[in-house]
């Protein structure tokens, strides 16, 4: 506006904004051809009518301005108001599908847990590399420490710990021995074993997941925007309006009435150009994205941050979204309160060695206290635990029935000490040495210190709340009391997740689904909006909609309030871009001119259309100053 005057300016404006509204805003003009096809119309509709007759009027007002120049009139152009409302509205656009096309590389590391080639033994006990699209239910194949199992099969010979997390969730590692079923995906840890290939190819659990995944976000529909429903309604009547003023115009407006009429009709399509209903929603979800990012909330797609807020029902997983999701020793009570220094060290030094995925957490706990000592002789007792000698006496550290199988006694109060942890769901490990229990260790899985306040925020909200895991009924019992989750599922399979949030989908529920393990990641792919946490893995953080970035969970009550301010913004916005309209059309259209001789300058209209553009924006940012803290309830 500030350049009108240039020579050859309307030329310019003509060549800036021609690669706008015919190249990147040809899809606006097709889609919009189709709706008419379908006798409907949407926010394509609206933008491609109102950008089209701006541009195709200006083109002509650009090559014969002497059109209005002799009816004393002025030739306006409008190739910016195009070019910008187009640019507006693919941005918009861009932010969305920016965060669709991430969902697709949660596929892609789900196909990179199979490993492409493996060690297969033949008949003389010789092996061999081969590709993994070679392998053939029957063969025998060798899995070595660190390498991941490439199908379903059964052991035959050796024993390991495999880290089967992808599909249970659980962080802890399970013994694998003879006729052991183990399946394509999970980590081998430190031994090697020899299994029987019984299910290749598709038939694979992790094959399943990957094709349940596919399926589930697949068939994802995209949600009618309220701006086209606006849209279907808006478009026809501003048509009809438009139509209606060059006739009334025409029959009405004396020697210049065509001319008026003209004027008039182009004008009212042009000040309906959506600038400001076009901004209204991703102006506010830019905001809202932003504003989810400061408070450790990573919001990948627009529509869960517009759909989060009607969910009435959350479930949890347990461990690393409930829990810490690593093991870690609570206390060690000690049979004698003082003068361990030297059991101290020599419990260290049994644990520092052994396989065990608990010993690591029981060395770490000791690391400060303790010190490595010359054990010697020491036997790992696969399933059981580890035994050494130190000074010519034999120690044990390991489940209860390695004590039993060795005789060795329990005081009555370690005992009592030890049925309190196991009810509690602890996992409890016996130190002793060949006549009695000197200490038994408490491990477990930490609940997080904001789960119950979560929880407890999310059931004011109205929410249902369900927690399922793969875990034990004892563990998952213990964990539900303590949070106050009334509804809860143990020894849940990733499509039995999966299948339970649809089951709660049939009854009617919106489902929001919170985890944070690659077994989590079907069942985040069904629920209506998913939710990862973002010490998690990868694939299940890919798989979901939303991600928070801290392992603090009252995180998502506050993710609910920022989607309620959002949605309501998004309706503020829509209001006043269409009370814009219904002001300024009428206006435009002439009907102040038989009161008053009043006639919309086109000048006037760009203005207040930019006025609109800038109401929507400013109401926008007011997202950014909005609490999110516990004030909003249903």
């Amino acid at each position: 506006m500030f350049f009108m005057e240039i020579r050859y300016a309307n030329h310019i404006l003509w060549v800036l904004s021609t690669p706008v509204v015919i190249g990147l805003g040809r899809s606006f003009f097709i889609n919009a051809w189709k709706q008419l096809r379908h006798r409907s119309a949407n926010m394509d509709t609206l933008v491609a009518l109102s950008t089209g007759i701006a541009y195709i009027f200006s083109v002509f007002n650009t090559l014969f301005p002497e059109f209005w120049d002799n009816r004393g009139l002025h030739a306006h152009v409008y190739f910016e108001a195009a070019a910008v409302v187009i640019s507006f509205i693919l941005l918009g656009r861009l932010l969305e599908e920016r965060a669709k096309a991430s969902t697709s590389s949660a596929i892609r590391k789900l196909m990179e847990l199979q490993p492409k080639a493996v060690t297969i033994v033949l008949p003389d006990d010789q092996t061999m590399e081969i590709a993994i699209e070679q392998v053939k239910p029957g063969n025998i194949l060798l899995v070595k420490p660190g390498e991941k199992i490439p199908v379903d099969g059964r052991v035959i010979q050796g024993s390991s710990y495999v880290d089967e997390s992808m599909i249970s969730g659980e962080p802890v590692p399970v013994i694998k021995e003879r006729e052991s079923t183990v399946f394509a995906g999970t980590v081998n840890q430190k031994g090697s074993f020899q299994f029987v290939a019984e299910k290749v190819g598709a038939d694979t659990l992790l094959s399943g997941i990957i094709r349940l995944v596919q399926e589930a976000q697949g068939s994802k529909a995209p949600v009618q925007k309220l701006v086209d429903k606006v849209a279907g309604v808006f478009v026809p009547v501003v048509i009809l309006i438009s139509i209606f003023t060059f006739f009334i115009w025409w029959l009405v407006g004396g020697e210049q009435g065509v001319v008026h009429g003209l004027l008039a009709m182009v004008t009212v399509l042009v000040i309906a150009c959506p600038c400001a209903m076009g901004l209204a929603t991703p102006t506010a979800i830019m905001v809202g994205i932003g504003k989810g990012a400061a408070n450790n909330i990573l919001i990948k797609d627009a529509e869960a941050l517009e759909q989060i807020h009607k969910l009435n029902a959350m479930v949890f997983d347990k461990t690393g979204t409930i829990t810490e999701g690593k093991p870690s020793v609570d206390r060690i009570e000690w049979l004698q309160p003082e003068n361990n220094a030297e059991f101290i060290n020599i419990l260290f030094s049994l644990e520092k060695v052994s396989a065990h995925p608990l010993a690591e957490a029981v060395s770490e706990y000791l690391k400060p206290a303790g010190s490595t000592v010359p054990v010697q002789d020491i036997t790992s007792l696969t399933g059981k635990g580890i035994s050494g000698t130190f000074n010519h006496e034999r120690y044990f550290a390991g489940s209860y029935n390695l004590m039993l199988e060795n005789n060795i006694t329990v005081d009555s109060r370690l005992n009592e000490t030890a049925s309190q942890w196991e009810e509690q769901a602890h996992t409890v490990i016996y130190f002793a040495d060949h006549l009695q229990v000197l200490a038994v260790i408490s491990v477990t899985d930490k609940i997080k210190d904001s789960a119950h306040r979560a929880i407890s925020e999310l059931k004011q909200m109205g929410l249902a709340v369900f927690m399922l895991t793969g875990d034990n009924r004892q563990t998952a019992e213990a964990v539900a009391k303590k949070t106050g989750i009334r509804e809860y599922k143990a020894g849940m399979l990733p499509a039995e997740k999966a299948a339970f949030i649809t089951s709660l989908q049939k009854e009617g529920k919106r489902v929001g689904m919170t985890g944070d393990g690659i077994n989590d990641s079907l069942a985040l792919a069904t629920a209506d909006v998913s939710i990862a946490m973002g010490k998690g893995s990868d694939i299940a953080i890919d798989a979901a909609k939303m991600t928070i970035i801290s392992s603090d969970l009252t995180v998502i009550p506050a993710a609910i309030r920022l989607s309620h301010n959002t949605v309501r913004t998004i309706r503020q916005n829509l209001f006043w871009a269409f009370i814009y309209n219904v002001i300024g059309i009428p206006i435009a259209a002439g009907i102040l001119f038989p009161l008053n001789g009043f006639l919309l300058n086109p000048m006037i209209a760009g203005a207040a259309m930019a006025l609109s553009s800038v109401s929507v924006v400013s109401n926008s940012l007011r997202l950014k100053w909005k609490s999110l803290d516990r004030r909003y309830h249903r």
